[in-house]
C-alpha cells in the first residue's frame, strides 16, 4: 500500500472507532459517558464479571469504604457464579445487562445481540431477582439502532470512560489508578473490568488500582454514587 492509501485507511478506521465506539464522540443524551454534576461526584462501574475470585476482592473493598457502584454482567459469567451476582445485589449495589457471551460477532448478525440482551435479562432476573433497566454494550459499541433496540425494552444505554486504557494487558495498578484519577471529574463513569469479555481472567492489578484509585478520589473530596442515581434514571424495570 502507499502512503496516502495507508493514510485514508488510519482515517477511515479512526473514524469509524469515533462514531461507534469512542466515548466521548457526540452522544452523550443517547449514550452518556458523563452525568452533569456540580458537586464532586463518580460512579465506578465494572464490565464483565462476576470473575472470581477478584469480583469479591472489590466488593470487600467498597464494603470497607462503604461505597456502592454499578456492574455491568455478561449473561454466561452470572451462571458460572450467581452466588457473586446475588452478593453483588445483597451489598446495595447496582446490577446492569452487558450482553450473554460479550462477542463482537453478536452485532454482525441480525438480531443476534437483540437475543443476548433478552436471554440476560432473563437469567439476571432468575438469579438475583431484579431486572435491570441499565444496560451498556461491550466495547462501548453505539450503533444507532442498537441503542434504540435497547431503549424499546425499557434499558438505558450507559458509557463510560475506561479507567486505563490498557487495563486488558494488567499494567501496574498503582500506574492504573494514577491515571483514573488524574481524568476523573464531577460527574465521572469511570470503567473498570472485574473479567476479560466473558471469560473471566486474571484481574488482581485491577483490584489494585480500584483500592487505589478509591482512597485518592476520596483524599480529593469525591463521593461516590451509582450511574441511575448520576443520571437520574431508574436502575430496574418494575
Amino acid at each position: 500500500m502507499t502512503a496516502a492509501a495507508v493514510l485514508v485507511l488510519l482515517a477511515v478506521l479512526g473514524g469509524a472507532y469515533w462514531l461507534l465506539m469512542s466515548p466521548f464522540a457526540p452522544s452523550k443524551r443517547d449514550y452518556p459517558y458523563h452525568g452533569d454534576a456540580d458537586e464532586r461526584v463518580v460512579a465506578l462501574t465494572f464490565d464483565d464479571g462476576p470473575n472470581e475470585p477478584y469480583t469479591s476482592q472489590i466488593l470487600d473493598i467498597l464494603a470497607a469504604h462503604r461505597i456502592r457502584a454499578t456492574f455491568f454482567h455478561v449473561g454466561h459469567c452470572v451462571e458460572r457464579h450467581p452466588e457473586t451476582a446475588r452478593r453483588v445485589i445483597d451489598d446495595g449495589h447496582v446490577v446492569g445487562n452487558h450482553s450473554l457471551s460479550h462477542r463482537f460477532g453478536t452485532y454482525l448478525r441480525p438480531n443476534a445481540f437483540a437475543r443476548e440482551v433478552e436471554q440476560t435479562q432473563r437469567i439476571l432476573v432468575r438469579v438475583t431477582g431484579r431486572t435491570p433497566a441499565l444496560a451498556r454494550t461491550p466495547w462501548l459499541w453505539r450503533q444507532p439502532a442498537l441503542l434504540r433496540m435497547l431503549r424499546r425494552g425499557g434499558l438505558h444505554p450507559v458509557a463510560g470512560e475506561f479507567g486505563h486504557a490498557f487495563e486488558v494487558f494488567q499494567p501496574s495498578g498503582v500506574r492504573m489508578a494514577r491515571r483514573a484519577i488524574a481524568k476523573t471529574r464531577p460527574g465521572s463513569i469511570l470503567i473498570f473490568h472485574d473479567g476479560f469479555d466473558g471469560r473471566g481472567g486474571n484481574r488482581a492489578e485491577t483490584v489494585t488500582a480500584v483500592r487505589e484509585t478509591i482512597e485518592g478520589l476520596l483524599a480529593r473530596g469525591y463521593r461516590f454514587v451509582t450511574v441511575d442515581e448520576l443520571l437520574g434514571v431508574p436502575a430496574y424495570q418494575s
